[in-house]
């Protein structure tokens, strides 16, 4: 992508709405652009972020033995009413007619709609276990809307729904997201932790929040600090494995961890001293067990092996994805703007031609933007007229990891600069040398 026809309109001035700082450089990296309190556009520099780490989120879903589905994002009020939870659920929902006068809302979740597709179609034990899951904005009318697309008001989730025909069946199908959920948050460049949570609006009695920990997190958390150091599941992890699954649960459920709403004084001041960790903590995953308190009001059962038929327990899980990019940047930036880990940045490399209009400069370039691309690189190639300043500072702001930079006097020697966007490090080598590191 050539940035002279790129749309990413930069900001060189602080937004003065943004509190926290992954608000602060979406807005001036142009990656997102409030239309209403609570409601974003995302543009194309944030779009790719973005659907980077949907990829990831399904790439993990679909290991786990997720299958995807899409459900619209307007729901008939009857289900609700069916489950009990359209007048209890409160006032984010929001509440709408159609044309006919009937009863809607805007999606906050989705455990009703859900549970009418698998009731509709699934009738014997035979064809559980089944999880489904999609990736759709909702909508809640949260009463202060605040840090960008961190507690916005129309938000993207990930959700998933398991359906078993026992509780113990249902646990494992809770232990397989609890171990995919931990491998993609790493592959997403973050240390989540997971702690006992409240079930709120969702019900259930068994419920974990994903954690990272940050200065801007809203609500203080409590752990144990080994937490940091544990193993990540590895990718040859076993999501069959009914004892396998256990362990991994077991392991990371072994120490102290709750949010705020769930903290126990008395359980952590157990905790030796030196081992304690307090601090800020950011959502970014939850799941529910939950049981039948959806299948036994809205009829889901199956006929099972013994021939009667039996309610089945299910469970809930999800991740807001509109969330986790301000989180990624909350976790990973310096003064000069974002810091992308490489599996999420939004271009692998920025090639900065120093001086357009050179001829060797603008050779230079267009072979390692051609070779690069060729290669299947996302690549960005800042072939503007604004000055050098101009152009480091926008490549640091918008975090791509790598810079590779072409300017008269290196070019002349055959060479370019790379610079590691993370560290700050800078090395100089031949042209072939760039182009071969990053197509290798």
């Amino acid at each position: 992508m050539r940035l002279s026809r790129y749309f990413m309109p930069i900001l060189k001035e602080n937004p003065k709405e943004a509190e926290i700082v992954s608000h602060r450089l979406m807005l001036r990296a142009g990656m997102i652009r409030q239309q209403s309190q609570g409601i974003y556009s995302w543009l194309p520099l944030g779009k790719r972020v973005l659907d980077k780490v949907n990829a990831i989120i399904r790439e993990e879903q679909n290991r786990a033995g997720a299958i995807e589905l899409s459900m619209p994002t307007l729901q008939s009020a009857e289900l609700w009413q069916e489950s009990g939870r359209y007048d209890a659920y409160g006032k984010e929902m929001l509440r709408i007619k159609d044309r006919q006068d009937r009863p809607m809302l805007y999606g906050p979740t989705n455990e009703e709609m859900v549970t009418d597709i698998f009731r509709s179609a699934v009738k014997s034990y035979k064809d559980l276990p089944l999880n489904l899951y999609h990736i759709q904005l909702k909508f809640r009318d949260e009463i202060r809307p605040r840090f960008g697309t961190m507690r916005s008001r129309e938000f993207m989730m990930k959700d998933a729904y398991s359906f078993d025909l026992t509780r113990e069946g249902a646990e494992h199908s809770y232990n397989k997201m609890f171990a995919a959920y931990l491998r993609t948050f790493d592959r997403l460049g973050l240390r989540a932790i997971p702690m006992r949570a409240d079930t709120g609006p969702i019900g259930g009695n068994l419920s974990h929040e994903f954690i990272i920990l940050a200065d801007t997190g809203e609500s203080e958390v409590f752990c144990h600090k080994d937490f940091v150091g544990f193993d990540i599941p590895g990718e040859n992890t076993d999501f069959d494995s009914v004892e396998g699954l256990k362990a991994i649960f077991d392991k990371w459920t072994s120490l102290y961890a709750a949010t705020s709403e769930m903290h126990d004084e008395a359980a952590f001041n157990a905790v030796p001293e030196g081992d304690r960790l307090s601090a800020r903590g950011i959502e970014v995953g939850h799941i529910f067990y939950f049981g039948t308190k959806y299948s036994e009001p809205m009829g889901a059962k199956v006929q099972g092996p013994d021939g009667k038929e039996h309610f089945v327990h299910m469970g809930s899980y999800g991740i807001g994805p509109t969330r986790l990019v301000p989180a990624i940047i909350e976790a990973s930036h310096d003064d000069n703007g974002i810091i992308w880990p490489a599996s999420v940045a939004p271009f692998d490399v920025v090639v900065i031609n120093m001086k357009v209009g050179d001829e060797a400069c603008d050779d230079t370039c267009e072979l390692i933007y051609a070779a690069l691309k060729k290669a299947g690189k996302d690549v960005l190639y800042d072939d503007t007229d604004d000055r050098a300043g101009t152009k480091f500072a926008t490549a640091d702001l918008i975090g791509v990891p790598v810079q590779i930079i072409a300017g008269p006097r290196a070019v002349a020697n055959g060479e370019v600069e790379v610079k590691d966007r993370k560290t700050g490090a800078r090395e100089t080598m031949t042209i072939e040398a760039a182009i071969n590191r990053f197509v290798a």
